[in-house]
């Protein structure tokens, strides 16, 4: 039986599979970090065949699911049914289908999300948000950040805990890489992350996923409502 799926900074994983499914990558990979036989299925062919992510190469196995993914995250209708806010496949993943895809299976079980825009927010208020997020990210609950230039978010990172209590990662699927995601370029709007530098949206865990665990889940979402921290609005969009 292969070994867990991992990812640590200075390793490889599999790279976004088109210019517009970043998001979705990172979705995948979300997934296949808390979803072993998922993981073993997409990497390496073995176990159960996974409707939707049908392939003879790892690559074809994840570019299937990619497309699985985007369909969801950006339809008018949820799999179970309940009515969710379209959007263009072409500009990307919109915040609301990710919150719900990790919600629901690409996270542990009985996690919950919130959307938060952060494109207006001074440096010192990044900078709280950066030791949050330090807080929240934890194996199997990582963090989806949108970043961009100063105009608008145009690409998608997934969030995840680093070695050490003060540090976190991001997986960038433009590259296939795990690197560090520092405070300072964070808080200052100089990541160099898939190109862009400029922090605009997180979709991050509550921290209340024992309170959650024992409810039982909502069939249907509502129409989405992006937290707000800064008196400036924000446009929500991204690959």
């Amino acid at each position: 039986m292969s070994a867990p799926f991992r990812l640590v900074q200075g390793s490889s994983g599999p790279r976004q599979q088109s210019p517009t499914t970043c998001g979705s990558a990172c979705a995948t990979v979300a997934r296949m970090l808390v979803d072993p036989p998922f993981a073993r299925w997409i990497t390496a062919g073995e176990g159960h065949l996974v409707p939707g992510a049908e392939g003879t190469t790892t690559a074809e196995r994840f570019a299937a699911w990619e497309r699985t993914v985007h369909q969801r995250t950006n339809g008018w209708h949820e799999p179970a049914g309940g009515l969710s806010l379209g959007w263009p496949r072409a500009l990307g993943t919109p915040p609301w289908g990710m919150k719900h895809e990790l919600e629901h299976g690409a996270s542990r079980t009985g996690t919950r999300y919130r959307m938060l825009s952060v494109r207006a927010h001074s440096q010192e208020s990044l900078r709280a948000r950066y030791r949050r997020l330090l807080d929240l990210v934890v194996e199997g609950e990582p963090a989806v950040l949108y970043v961009g230039n100063h105009l608008l978010p145009r690409h998608v990172v997934l969030v995840l805990p680093g070695e050490r209590p003060d540090a976190l990662d991001v997986y960038e699927p433009a590259s296939g890489t795990v690197q560090p995601l520092e405070q300072e370029p964070f808080v200052r709007r100089r990541l160099d992350l898939g190109g862009w530098s400029v922090p605009w949206i997180l979709v991050q865990p509550t921290g209340h996923r024992r309170v959650y665990a024992r409810a039982a889940t909502r069939s249907a979402w509502a129409l989405p409502s992006m937290a707000r921290e800064a008196s400036s609005s924000v446009s929500s969009s991204g690959a």
